[in-house]
């Protein structure tokens, strides 16, 4: 079973004293590859180190969108596009309407958002998007900005509202949260497998939320659509793997 994990924060502190034993269960639990995504400068830097000496990362580098900072933004994109050869997508970013309520800052979070998305389209990355309560404002300027190569990372929207994105041949990835989320059961019970990844978003979103998550449990999102689409496990992961490498190319092997 090949699995890929299309989002999580390896470079949290979290995961500073036993990253080696992380990765190892994550081997074991049949994960072959990480895409592991930031959220400022700080982050991205540590992405690309962790990649040379963990062949496994995938090094990706974003802007949270609660960083509301159009300069800081221009310094992340300036980055990006100095070490275009490094990465290999751009994430995460996108919107958050959960945390920024102020209209003016929101105005601002959709203009660095859509600066993200033309970039991705100049460096043909693929973008890694957050959207938290904020599904359909961030499907909708993906479409208008054109984007093509898109993961809607943990959706929180009504299931209705994916349905542009599905037709624009977006994808969405599933953590193991979907073990104990009504919303994320009902998401993949509506979605269609051809547009299904599975991610952890460590160390967050795992099965039990008290409790530190980590890339191996993904494993535990693709048992938890298997039950949910029943469909076996085995048809779950390749799929789900097949879809991956459509969206990030040749780099998962």
């Amino acid at each position: 079973m090949n699995i890929v994990d299309t989002h999580a924060h390896l470079c949290s502190d979290e995961f500073g004293k036993d990253l080696p034993k992380v990765l190892e269960r994550a081997k074991k639990a049949g994960v072959i590859a990480i895409i592991a995504v930031g959220e400022n400068l700080k982050d991205a830097r540590k992405n690309l180190k962790l990649s040379k000496k963990y062949p496994m990362i995938i090094p990706a580098a974003g802007l949270y969108p609660t960083i509301v900072d159009l300069s800081y933004a221009k310094m992340l994109h300036d980055f990006l596009e100095h070490h275009k050869n490094a990465f290999h997508a751009i994430g995460e970013v996108g919107l958050d309407y959960w945390k920024i309520k102020n209209k003016e800052e929101r105005e601002i979070q959709r203009q660095i958002f859509k600066s993200f998305v033309q970039l991705s389209k100049r460096l043909d990355l693929p973008l890694n998007v957050h959207s938290r309560s904020a599904g359909h404002h961030a499907i909708d300027i993906l479409l208008k900005e054109g984007a093509s190569r898109v993961q809607l990372h943990a959706f929180d929207g009504k299931a209705s509202a994916a349905q542009q994105a599905v037709e624009a041949g977006y994808y969405f990835s599933i953590p193991p949260s979907v073990v104990h989320s009504r919303q994320k059961q009902k998401l993949v019970k509506y979605l269609p497998l051809k547009c299904l990844l599975v991610e952890t978003d460590s160390p967050v979103l795992g099965p039990d939320p008290k409790k530190r998550n980590e890339p191996a449990n993904a494993r535990l999102s693709i048992k938890a659509i298997s039950e949910i689409k029943g469909v076996s496990e085995g048809n779950v992961a390749n799929i789900t793997f097949e879809n991956t490498k459509r969206l990030y190319g040749s780099l998962i092997n």
